[in-house]
């Protein structure tokens, strides 16, 4: 008895070992390691990782939102309704105050203040009346303001005529910059120079400071026309036509050349048809009492100095 008791408790000692070795293995054996996350594998630990994770579903949601916000419009619609709602206590366009018009008409003015989408002085839409504004082509600039409670404040630039514009057999009225402000008719021409010719118009400022040169000229020019698209026949009030050459200085070198010429021995009103300064070492004169006769004058002496008796040498 005591010899089996001996012998079997190793044996079952030995059997509970085996077992639970085999229990151990087999457990260690079918345990899977845990994957490691995108932000992990860069060695983010794991909690900042369901942050990053939470904070990035937050911002696609505020987006989501946003998107949605600005989709329905909310913020114009809210807008508009306080807009109203100040309209409403007495803040209402009635008024109009026009200063600087004088050819513009003031009932053309009043049509565009007035068309509004909303009369509450909150939603008048300044730029928009003010577009509206430069299309007229008499006006140079506008400015637009609000007066509350109920008054809106336009104040006008006119452009100013400088010359008429004669093109294709019809008059305009030009400013400086070309700008063609209304027709005119041949009964009631006001008393402008008379500039003739395609796209002379564009370069009518060209011809104010080719003027400018020559101040002593200008009050007897009556008009000028430019010819070929790129050069000025001046037209004089007695008749004559001085033709210039292409290019803004030599253009002016020959208008001043003249100038001075005509001051020392007056060329105006002396029965000259045209005088031609086109070639900057002579010039050519047509006497209107020999159609189509060109007369050679002598070059002028050294640049700066006038020839004593210009009639003398034609």
């Amino acid at each position: 008895m005591s010899a089996r008791i001996a012998r079997g408790g190793p044996t079952r000692g030995r059997s509970k070992s085996r077992t639970s070795g085999r229990g151990a293995s087999r457990g260690h054996g079918t345990r899977k390691p845990k994957k490691q996350g995108l932000l992990e594998s860069f060695g983010i630990s794991p909690g900042w990782a369901r942050r990053l994770g939470n904070w990035a579903l937050a911002g696609m949601t505020l987006s989501v939102i946003v998107a949605a916000i600005l989709a329905f419009r909310l913020p114009q619609l809210a807008g508009i309704a306080l807009g109203e709602g100040v309209g409403g206590a007495g803040f209402t366009l009635r008024r109009v105050e026009i200063t600087g018009a004088q050819r513009v008409s003031r009932l053309a003015i009043y049509n565009v203040a007035f068309d509004q989408d909303s009369m509450a002085m909150p939603l008048v839409d300044l730029t928009a009346t003010r577009a509206r504004l430069m299309q007229f082509g008499w006006i140079r600039e506008a400015r637009v303001s609000r007066r509350l409670p109920d008054t809106l404040v336009i104040d006008i630039i006119e452009r100013q005529p400088v010359a008429i514009w004669q093109n294709q057999r019809q008059l305009s009225l030009i400013d400086s910059d070309g700008v063609v402000l209304a027709p005119v008719q041949v009964a009631a021409m006001p008393d402008l120079p008379l500039v003739i010719g395609a796209d002379a118009n564009r370069h009518i400022g060209g011809l104010g400071a080719l003027l400018e040169a020559a101040p002593r000229l200008r009050p007897q020019i009556a008009g000028a026309a430019w010819v070929g698209r790129r050069r000025w026949d001046i037209h004089f009030q007695s008749g004559e036509t001085l033709s210039l050459p292409e290019g803004n200085e030599e253009a002016r070198r020959a208008i001043t050349r003249f100038a001075m010429m005509d001051q020392q021995n007056p060329l105006l009103g002396q029965n000259f048809a045209r005088i031609d300064m086109r070639d900057p070492r002579r010039t050519y004169v047509r006497i209107s009492r020999e159609p189509g006769a060109i007369v050679p004058v002598l070059a002028p002496p050294d640049p700066g100095q006038v020839p004593q008796d210009l009639a003398r040498t034609i």
